[in-house]
């Protein structure tokens, strides 16, 4: 079955590795986004099936998405990987972590979901959202994490209230609250530490989540970790 798939975030770590999982798929056409157009069009260049796009989730997302978009007419799965991680003590984040953090990681994916149902209301469609362990009420926390979490939790929020209205569309959306992998992001924010996933192998399950998971869930927040709580 042909489906056409969006994936913002999609130039390393896992949204790298679901485009290169979708794309053995010959009947799926992927459209890989993210700001490194270079590395996106050096990774995924033995693939015919991906088109890579740049993209910016820090401002002027209607413009680049209307621009991305002109040439395709429906969507059927929107998988929004996209993060922005920062690591610091409380009193040291600054009003630009804290912009930066909500953009990218809450208000950007919400303007991209709003800029792309259009093409999704007709046959309905799947989207997904990557949120934190970290993001959701009653599980472990990390210092240092003030700015990146709480925006996490903001898409939890944002999934529920979406499937809600729009429960009377075929359109579904959920969020996927990832545990640690082991990715650049993570690596970047603690240094030496291993994580038990690998970027590969949470991909497998969100890339199946993506293609199955709207036939059991709408609105719902689902933890994929090891970890416990």
């Amino acid at each position: 079955m042909h489906k056409r798939i969006v994936i913002i975030g999609a130039s390393r770590g896992i949204g790298a590795e679901i485009v290169k999982i979708l794309a053995k798929n010959s009947d799926f056409e992927i459209l890989a986004l993210s700001r490194d157009l270079d590395k996106m069009e050096l990774v995924f260049k033995e693939y015919p099936n991906v088109q890579s796009f740049y993209f910016d989730l820090k401002s002027n997302i209607k413009e680049q998405l209307d621009d991305i978009l002109k040439n395709y007419s429906t969507i059927d799965i929107l998988i929004n990987n996209a993060g922005y991680l920062v690591n610091k003590p409380f009193p040291l984040l600054t009003h630009d972590d804290f912009n930066e953090s909500y953009q990218i990681n809450t208000i950007g994916v919400m303007e991209s979901v709003q800029n792309i149902i259009p093409k999704m209301h007709e046959n309905g469609g799947h989207i997904i959202n990557i949120s934190s362990m970290g993001g959701v009420q009653g599980t472990m926390k990390f210092a240092g994490l003030a700015a990146y979490s709480t925006s996490k939790a903001a898409l939890c929020s944002f999934t529920e209230l979406f499937a809600e209205e729009y429960k009377d569309t075929k359109i579904k959306m959920n969020c996927l609250a990832l545990g640690a992998a082991q990715t650049e992001m993570l690596e970047e924010a603690f240094p030496g530490y291993k994580a038990p996933i690998s970027a590969a192998q949470m991909a497998e399950y969100i890339t199946e989540f993506a293609l199955q998971g709207d036939q059991w869930f709408n609105g719902k927040i689902l933890p994929v970790s090891l970890s416990t709580p």
